[in-house]
C-alpha cells in the first residue's frame, strides 16, 4: 500500500469507481432503491457542499446517527471529502448515551434519522458546541414533534450540483471516530486515520474473501459497526461491487427476505444471527434459493456446532475471525479450505500477532496469554482517554484484552476476555452498566453480572442477586413462581433502562457474592 504526501480515503474509493465501465454499475441498494456508483459520487460531492454552507470546518466533527441507508455512506464519504471527520454512532443506544457521546466529541452537526430524532431532542440545549441537525429520511414522511425545525438533508443536498473540492488531507490525518464500550460502560471515541480503510480492504478483503466486482454483499452488522463498515462500504467499494442496506434490525425475517430476494454472494454474520437463522427453518432459503460463496463471522467465537450445522443446511462454509474497533476490522481470521472448528484462525498477511503474559514476556505454545496485534490499521488513539491510550497502544502494538493460546500451526483459540467485559452479539457490553441499572430496583440489595451460555453456546448477560431486607427471602414457602416472577420483572426493570441487547437473560437469586478482602465482586467465581 503506497500512498503520496496527500491523501483523502473517500476520494480513493469513489475514484475507483469513476470511470465508464464502473460509474454505472449498483453500488448500493437499500429500502428505497438502487444507487449506481455515479449516484454515490454526486451524493457524497453534495454533501461536501453542504457542510461548507453550515461553515463545518476542515478537522471538525460531525455525528452520523443514521439507519442503514444510502444517506450513512453519502454522508459518511461527503465529509471525508470535505476534510470533516464523521462518527458513525449506534441507533441502538440509550439517550443518556447520545447526550455523552455528542457532548464528549464535541461535534459540530448532526445527521440523524427522523425517527431517532426524539431521543435526542431533549438535550439539544446542554450540547452548546453542537451547531446544526440535520433530518435524514424520506422527504415525505412524517416527523416527529420539533424535527421540522431542522432542515432535511435531502432539500439542503438538491440545493448543490457539481464536485466539491476536495480537502488536501494526508494518509495519517484523523479521517473518522468509532465508539466502543470501555470497562466502566463509558464509550470512548476510537479514531483512525485515512489510510485505514483501504489498509483493511486490501490485506483481508481481497485476499481471504476473494472479493470482485461481480460480488453483491450483505452485512447484517450495521455500517456504524467496524466490522459492518469494512463489510458493507470499504469492502465492495474498493472493487466496484455492490452491497445490500437493511435499514431495520437484522431479524431472521428480514435477512432471509434479503438472502432469497438479492442473492447476495457474500453473507457477513455474526453467530448469534447464524443460530436464529437455523432456529427459523422455514424462513431460510433452500440451497437452491441461495447464491452465497462464503459467509464470514466476527464479533464473538463462533461455537463449532453452528459452523457445522450452517454448512450442512446451505452447503456454504462459514470463516470465522478477530478484530476490533480499534483494529478497524478483521486481522485473525480462518481461510476457504484451511477452516479449523473453534479457531478464529491464523493472523491476517500484513498483521502481526503476539502472546505475553502479565509482564510482558512471550508465552510458550498452548498457553494463554494476552493477545496483542500491530498492523496499517491501528487507531491513533482514544479522544481524551491519555491512560487508557497508553494501556492500550503499546508502541506498535494493541493490546486487544482478549486471552487466547496459539498452537503449532498458528492457529489461535479463544481464552476469555482479560476483563470482565462481555461480548454480546458481537457487542461489549459492561458488567457494571448492566450492575447499575438493576440496583436501581428497590428489591435489589447487590448484584453482579457476568456471561453465560445459551442453548447454541452463545455468551448472554446473567445476574446473581441479593435481594434487600425489605424484599424478604424466597426460600420462606413463596415457592418458584415468586421467584420467577421477580426475575422478569427484574429483567425487563433492566431492558427499560439499558439498551435491549445488554439485559440480563437470567437472573439467580443468592444470599450474597463472593468478594476480595476489599470488598471487590469475584466474578469469576460466579461463571461456573
Amino acid at each position: 500500500m503506497k500512498f503520496g504526501d496527500e491523501y483523502n480515503a473517500a476520494a480513493d474509493l469513489l475514484d475507483r469507481n469513476a470511470g465508464a465501465e464502473r460509474a454505472g454499475h449498483t453500488a448500493f441498494i437499500d429500502n428505497a432503491g438502487a444507487y449506481s456508483y455515479q449516484d454515490l459520487r454526486d451524493r457524497c460531492h453534495r454533501f461536501a457542499h453542504v457542510l461548507g454552507d453550515l461553515g463545518v470546518e476542515l478537522e471538525q466533527r460531525v455525528a452520523l446517527c443514521l439507519t442503514d441507508t444510502i444517506d450513512l455512506p453519502t454522508c459518511f464519504l461527503g465529509a471525508i471529502t470535505a476534510g470533516v471527520v464523521p462518527i458513525p454512532i449506534s441507533t441502538r443506544l440509550t439517550a443518556a448515551d447520545y447526550l455523552y457521546i455528542l457532548a464528549d466529541s464535541r461535534a459540530r452537526a448532526l445527521v440523524i434519522s427522523a425517527a431517532l430524532y426524539p431521543q435526542i431532542a431533549p438535550h439539544l440545549p446542554a450540547l452548546p458546541a453542537l451547531r446544526h441537525v440535520i433530518i435524514s429520511g424520506p422527504p415525505d414522511q412524517a416527523l416527529p414533534a420539533g424535527a421540522d425545525q431542522h432542515p432535511h438533508l435531502d432539500a439542503l443536498m438538491a440545493a448543490h450540483s457539481g464536485p466539491a473540492e476536495v480537502a488536501p488531507t494526508r494518509r495519517d490525518d484523523a479521517c473518522f471516530w468509532l465508539y466502543t464500550s470501555g470497562t466502566t460502560g463509558r464509550p470512548k471515541g476510537v479514531i483512525h486515520a485515512h489510510s485505514h480503510l483501504v489498509a483493511t480492504a486490501e490485506l483481508y478483503a481481497g485476499p481471504t474473501l476473494g472479493l470482485s466486482g461481480d460480488d453483491v454483499v450483505f452485512s447484517a452488522a450495521k455500517l456504524f459497526f467496524a466490522y459492518g463498515l469494512g463489510n458493507a462500504l470499504t469492502f465492495p467499494m474498493s472493487v466496484g461491487a455492490t452491497a445490500v442496506l437493511l435499514e431495520g434490525p437484522p431479524t431472521p425475517a428480514a435477512v432471509s427476505e434479503i438472502l432469497r430476494r438479492h442473492r447476495p454472494t457474500v453473507f457477513y454474520g455474526v453467530p448469534t444471527l447464524f443460530g436464529m437463522l437455523l432456529a427459523n427453518e422455514e424462513l431460510l432459503p433452500s440451497r437452491e434459493q441461495l447464491s452465497l460463496r462464503i459467509c464470514t463471522s466476527a464479533g464473538e467465537a463462533l461455537p463449532p456446532a453452528l459452523l457445522e450445522r450452517w454448512r450442512a443446511r446451505t452447503g456454504v462454509d462459514v470463516l470465522d475471525g478477530l478484530g476490533s474497533t480499534e483494529g478497524l476490522h478483521i486481522f485473525i481470521t480462518n481461510r476457504v479450505g484451511e477452516i479449523r472448528p473453534g479457531s478464529s484462525g491464523r493472523v491476517v498477511p500484513g498483521y502481526d500477532a503476539r502472546l505475553v503474559d502479565d509482564d510482558g514476556e512471550p508465552v510458550a505454545t498452548g498457553e494463554l496469554g494476552h493477545l496483542e496485534v500491530a498492523g496499517p490499521s491501528t487507531a491513533l488513539m482514544y479522544w481524551n482517554r491519555r491512560e487508557t491510550s497508553q494501556e492500550t497502544f503499546r508502541g506498535r502494538w494493541m493490546r486487544t484484552g482478549d486471552r487466547y493460546r496459539q498452537d503449532s500451526d498458528g492457529y489461535y483459540y479463544y481464552g476469555g476476555r482479560a476483563d470482565d467485559m462481555l461480548k454480546v452479539g458481537g457487542i461489549w457490553v459492561s458488567p457494571f452498566e448492566v450492575e447499575s441499572a438493576l440496583l436501581e430496583h428497590p428489591s435489589v440489595l447487590a448484584c453482579a453480572v457476568v456471561g453465560a451460555r445459551d442453548d447454541d453456546q452463545l455468551i448472554k448477560p446473567k445476574a446473581f442477586v441479593v435481594l434487600s431486607p425489605d424484599q424478604g427471602s424466597l426460600d420462606d414457602g413463596r415457592g418458584e413462581d415468586l421467584a420467577k416472577d421477580l426475575a422478569n420483572e427484574l429483567i425487563e426493570f433492566a431492558r427499560e433502562r439499558l439498551a435491549s441487547y445488554k439485559r440480563p437473560r437470567w437472573v439467580e437469586f443468592c444470599t450474597e457474592l463472593p468478594t476480595t478482602a476489599t470488598g471487590k465482586i469475584q466474578r469469576y467465581k460466579l461463571r461456573g
